[in-house]
């Protein structure tokens, strides 16, 4: 809704997304997100049932890894 947002599900590439973009995790999806490093984040989160997995932190190395776009991502 504000800033920069990273999302990466397990084994995949850091999404950057910016205002009006959606991102959609299917359920179930090990994932994370938060706010890119020189920015903030707000954001909506949805969903169904109250079961969450709290996995492990995600390291610094992930979290700097390269991005792809939200807008151009297939």
């Amino acid at each position: 809704m504000e800033g920069t947002a990273l999302i990466q599900s397990r084994g995949g590439e850091i999404i950057e997304a910016r205002p009006g973009e959606v991102i959609w995790t299917p359920p179930g999806e090990e994932h994370w997100h938060g706010a890119a490093p020189d920015r903030f984040m707000v954001h909506l989160a949805l969903w169904e049932t109250d079961d969450v997995d709290w996995l492990e932190h995600v390291t610094d190395d992930e979290y700097a890894g390269p991005r792809i776009s939200a807008r151009t991502r297939p």
